[in-house]
């Protein structure tokens, strides 16, 4: 029989050796191990150790202790989730959908049936009550157009083909205004004058009775109705030199 030692150094500061005793016999057959008794070194190997939900250990302190129970939470949070609410649907699932379908799909059907509902007050008028006239006058230039004596006359075909275009335009212009619309009557061109050409134009509203002095003074103003006809011009989309551009300088109310 042959008795073998082996021994095992620690890393430990004590320098505590654990010893394995083995025992051969003859033959091979039969082992024996003898385990020391536990020493201090033994005990530095002992650390309080926590499990992680992946099953990783690692030494316990005030950072780890706050972060196993981070992990921890965040475990119970994935478990909790992907449980099935019915069939094979599960819980992530269903707010998912909540989020990216049902609350959407809410808000536009609340859009919806709000416009739907919704009534502006100031678009219920009744236009026969509108019957006090008020008319202004003025006039513009046509810089790129020649005058010449056919001007002079409306009935000529140079005024016929100039009046009711100037007059479709003017009043396309009011009635697209969401101040002066409702009053808007009509638009008329009454003389073509020289310097280049010069147009001579009435503007006719039409006022409810018991409103006239109130609109008169503020919304039928001769300033309102001049600015929204000056603000047009600068706006106005033709290139300065086509035939019908008017200056904007060159606009008069009155």
């Amino acid at each position: 029989m042959a008795t073998e030692l082996e021994t095992f150094k620690t890393n430990g500061n004590h320098g505590a050796y654990l010893s394995k005793e083995q025992e051969v016999e003859g033959n091979g057959d039969g082992v024996a191990h003898r385990t020391p008794p536990a020493t201090e070194g033994d005990v530095l190997l002992s650390v309080e150790q926590t499990t992680e939900c992946n099953g990783e250990t690692r030494p316990m302190s005030h950072a780890a202790e706050t972060q196993r129970k981070q992990i921890s939470a965040a475990c119970r949070i994935k478990r909790e989730l992907n449980k099935v609410v019915f069939w094979k649907v599960r819980l992530w699932m269903v707010i998912s959908i909540i989020i990216f379908v049902l609350i959407p799909a809410v808000i536009l059907i609340s859009l919806f049936i709000c416009s739907a509902v919704h009534e502006d007050v100031d678009d219920n008028f009744d236009p026969s009550l509108f019957k006090v006239p008020l008319h202004f006058n003025g006039s513009f230039q046509l810089p790129n157009l020649v005058f010449t004596e056919d001007h002079l006359a409306l009935s000529s075909n140079e005024s016929q083909a100039l009046a009711p275009n100037l007059e479709e335009k003017l009043a396309d212009l009011y009635r697209s205004s969401p101040a002066l619309g409702r009053y808007f009557s009509k638009a008329e061109i009454y003389a073509f004058r020289n310097g280049s050409v010069i147009a001579d134009y009435q503007l006719t509203f039409l006022m409810p009775e018991e409103q006239q002095d109130l609109l008169k003074n503020f919304t039928l103003s001769r300033e309102m109705v001049y600015n929204v006809f000056r603000q047009f011009l600068y706006d106005q989309e033709l290139d300065k030199s086509e035939k019908m551009y008017i200056d904007p300088v060159s606009l008069k109310c009155f």
